[in-house]
């Protein structure tokens, strides 16, 4: 670099003075189990985690304090009866729970005190809670409880119960676990804004139960709670190739409720489902969360879940047995209406044909409001492209749906109306993927655009991450990403929200960076791993799709797909640095490993599906099933390490020593550098994946380079491919080529996709395929984690994980002037920015408080980091905002 001009010395002086002010050190972001004050939780030793705010550079936490006790003013006197850590020195921000035993439906109050790097002690945190749930079975009091056994009964059932309380309230919580979905009520109001409650689990083995504060619920005198079931996966009565309507689980909806009462007295009252309940059919007449929703307006029972209903026409309740011998917490976060979204436009057809397009496509429902006379029916048909002549196109996504009449048409809600002025209707238990809603009417109806809103559905977890490039087309491309990503969460991850709603574990494996870069995501994974462990078979083999009725067994599955339960629980551990997931599944992987070195004893396995749905050129199945089981047995091998497990550790890294030299005996021509033909995928993922030999790496990243140029610099890939591409390259020196793929706008690309109007990722690249073409597939979508990795160069260090020590590798990539990446880790927020200026790269680097970064030089040369000259391609920096120059 030459020497610092005098714009740029005032500059560094400002940056210095403005980075540098008044110590204020703070706690911040306190979680336990990685939500905000939860209740009904059910770990005996919860975890604690918090952050530290402090802006000077090199902040960090050098001892901590933590405090726990059921009275908060306690904690304000430095007192912690259940729990006093006493002071430690630790930089750690992450605790586990082990102070005096905690005790069911009791709600505890935690705080933590940090000392600074200079010593400095700040005790003046934020009181958090946490209150516990059942945490045991026996602590139910409550009946199962339904109105039939009748699966092929469609109407949803209502129940209801009357209460009196003659005391002054001081707290009320609702316990509520149920086979089915459910919407809860107390004196006519629904309770929380959750949707599609309980998350879907493998019924027959584990359910769900939610927690609701329901104090400011329940009144002094009559009181009534009502609760309305849904079908959900429980009782699948529409019929497709998955055969979810054969569910061993499979039965009508049934439901156990427990309403805890503490009165100011002390005393404790629980108000519990029985046999003294009433039940009765509701208005909504059908509902499949696979198709849709039929609604009865005529059938309405005003006021049917408030005390002074008249519920002497109602059945009796039967009792039913408990669904399994498994119900515990939903401890993540829950799926909700996120957004909504207005419709952008309206075409009228006739007076009983209108389209409405909300511009964009999603997940979720839509919601019309209008009058009409009694018994008019409307037909909401939801879809995400258009026919030539403007109708609504549902042959994209129909394909699997195997209908037995004509009764139950797909993503289609039917509504009558009750001819009783003004109505909304929104399903209560059903979601779908659409852009299109094409209402149709038998009688004229009279409809504008603001009839009907749609509402983005899906697991509302907190946002974690950002891009913002100077090219459009990438903007556009990380915004249609986590759409898709979105669109594909739903207490599991799914494929798509419209043809299947599976847990296609491929598609899952794929994403999971791009899911963990933008957003909080741990409460949903550690969720759908223990799916993955009331799945897996005692031989160590799971389904392709998780959950299943069974399904998945046979086909689908394997190291392409399956190794989900390695690559998950890995990449959970290198972003929050949290060891729970892989002790918790640490068996499950060496049982799934095993199987394959049982059954395939070379250490080359032809056990998968390959490289799904690819461009034009197909791979062998066995070089990237193998490539998925070398990186499940090093997966394995690493986490033994962690977890102190000696021998496995050796075990398992002779397992993937021996697979590695298989492979490449077979698969590598040493001399030219090529795997098998060379086609993109054939070397991207031995590249991506690490089982090239370190000697070999340049020459096959080289040839690499060649093909993708060979190729016009366009995709040649299928689902595992697009995994390693962009990877490989900007991994091993051929970033620009990476970008040049990306930033692509020409078939086959994902910039492609957008300049024909996309706004989610495809499942095919042709946007005219005749099968395989869902709309909103996620399954493309590493390149959302591309992004923070080859271009803003936001690693996680996996020797100090959860981004304690962060590695900021970013390229500069010929097309783009300007590129921020944005995460926010356990830590706090990473920001890593560069713009040119001129000859020049500008770098505005933040570090959170309390870790530690190494920075990448991206070329030759030396650099100026906060106006001090600094030689090396290594740069050591501390918490902090910081401003390099290249």
């Amino acid at each position: 670099m030459n020497l610092i001009t005098l714009r740029q010395s005032i500059f560094f002086a400002c940056f210095v003075a403005a980075t540098n002010g008044v110590a204020q050190t703070k706690v911040s972001n306190t979680q336990t189990e990685y939500l905000q004050n939860p209740i009904g939780i059910d770990n005996p030793n919860p975890r604690f985690n918090w952050q530290m705010h402090d802006n000077r550079q090199g902040a960090k936490q050098t001892a901590y304090r933590v405090l726990v006790d059921t009275d908060s003013l306690a904690l304000t006197r430095t007192q912690g009866k259940v729990w006093n850590t006493a002071w430690v020195k630790s930089a750690q921000n992450q605790l586990i729970f082990s102070g005096q035993p905690l005790k069911p439906f009791t709600k505890y109050y935690w705080k933590v005190d940090i000392a600074d790097q200079q010593g400095k002690k700040t005790t003046n945190g934020p009181i958090s809670s946490f209150e516990m749930g059942m945490m045991e079975m026996k602590n139910w009091k409550g009946s199962w409880i339904s109105d039939t056994e009748n699966t092929k009964l469609k109407p949803a059932p209502y129940f209801r119960y009357a209460f009196n309380t003659n005391k002054k309230v001081k707290s009320a919580r609702a316990y509520i676990a149920v086979g089915g979905l459910y919407e809860l009520s107390i004196n006519g109001k629904k309770i929380g804004n959750h949707r599609m409650d309980p998350m879907y689990t493998r019924f027959d083995r584990r359910n769900l139960y939610v927690t609701y504060d329901v104090t400011q619920n329940v009144i002094s005198g009559k009181n009534a709670i009502g609760v309305l079931l849904g079908n959900g996966w429980y009782n699948h009565q529409s019929t497709a190739v998955w055969y979810f309507d054969r569910a061993p689980w499979r039965n009508r909806p049934t439901f156990c409720l427990d309403l805890r009462i503490t009165y100011e007295d002390g005393s404790v009252e629980t108000i519990r489902s029985g046999k003294d309940w009433k039940t009765e059919l509701s208005p909504v007449i059908f509902n499949s969360i696979y198709t849709a929703e039929h609604y009865d307006a005529r059938l309405e029972k005003k006021g049917w879940d408030k005390a002074d209903f008249d519920d002497s026409q109602w059945k009796n309740v039967i009792y039913r047995s408990v669904p399994s011998k498994n119900i515990t917490a939903q401890a993540l976060h829950p799926i909700r209406n996120v957004e909504e979204i207005k419709a952008k436009s309206i075409r009228k057809f006739n007076d009983t044909t209108y389209l409405f397009d909300l511009g964009r496509n999603i997940s979720g429902v839509s919601k019309i409001t209008l009058d009409g006379a009694t018994g008019t029916t409307l037909r909401l048909k939801h879809g995400e492209r258009l026919y030539p002549n403007g109708h609504v196109d549902l042959s994209n996504i129909d394909a699997h749906y195997r209908p037995t009449d004509n009764t139950d048409p797909f993503q289609t809600d039917i509504i009558t109306l009750s001819g009783q002025g003004s109505q909304s209707f929104m399903p209560h238990f059903n979601y779908k993927g659409f852009q299109y809603v094409e209402v149709t009417s038998n009688k004229p109806i009279n409809l504008d655009v603001n009839s009907l809103v749609g509402y983005f559905m899906h697991s509302d977890v907190p946002v974690k991450g950002s891009i913002h490039a100077s090219e459009p087309i990438i903007n556009k491309i990380y915004y249609a990403t986590n759409n898709s990503y979105l669109s594909n969460l739903f207490g599991y991850p799914t494929d798509c929200p419209q043809r299947e709603k599976n847990g296609w574990t491929g598609d899952a494996q794929i994403a999971i960076e791009t899911g963990l870069y933008g957003f909080d995501g741990i409460t949903i994974y550690e969720k759908w791993l223990a799916d993955h462990r009331d799945e897996q078979q005692p031989n160590g083999v799971l389904p392709s799709i998780i959950p299943t009725d069974g399904w998945g067994y046979e086909w689908g599955n394997g190291p392409d797909w399956t190794s989900t339960i390695a690559i998950i629980p890995w990449n959970v551990y290198l972003f929050y640095g949290d060891t729970k997931i892989l002790k918790d599944n640490y068996e499950n992987i060496k049982k799934y490993v095993n199987h394959i070195d049982e059954v395939y004893p070379t250490g080359l396995t032809t056990w998968g599906l390959g490289d799904w749905i690819p461009v034009k050129s197909k791979s062998p199945v066995e070089l990237t099933s193998t490539c998925y089981y070398y990186a499940d047995a090093v997966i394995l091998a690493k986490t033994a390490k962690i977890l102190g497990k000696t021998a496995d550790f050796e075990k398992y890294t002779a397992l993937s020593k021996k697979i590695k030299e298989a492979f490449n005996t077979k698969y590598l021509n040493k001399q030219t550098g090529i795997y098998a033909t060379g086609i993109q995928t054939e070397m991207s993922v031995p590249l991506y994946w690490g089982i090239v030999p370190a000697e070999s790496q340049a020459l096959v990243a080289k040839n690499l380079a060649k093909r993708v140029e060979a190729d016009g610099f366009h995709l040649d890939v299928g689902l595992l491919g697009t995994k390693a591409i962009l990877n490989a390259l900007s991994e091993n020196g051929y970033s620009d080529v990476a970008y040049k793929i990306a930033a692509q706008k020409t078939y086959p690309s994902w910039g492609w996709w957008m300049e024909n109007g996309a706004t989610t990722l495809y499942e095919n690249w042709p946007i005219d395929a005749k099968s395989d073409i869902s709309m909103n597939h996620i399954m493309f979508g590493e390149i959302g984690a591309w992004l923070y990795k080859g271009i803003g160069g936001i690693k996680p260090d996996q020797n100090e994980p959860g981004f304690k020590r962060i590695i900021l590798e970013p390229h500069i990539v010929n097309g783009l002037n300007f590129f921020e990446a944005s995460h926010t880790g356990p830590y706090g927020q990473i920001i890593a920015n560069w713009k040119r200026d001129g000859q020049k790269i500008q770098f505005d680097i933040t570090i959170p408080p309390n870790s530690t970064a190494t920075f990448h030089v991206p070329g030759k040369g030396s650099a100026l980091v906060n106006g001090k000259v600094t030689d090396g391609q290594e740069i050591k920096l501390s918490s902090g905002k910081h401003l390099i120059i290249w």
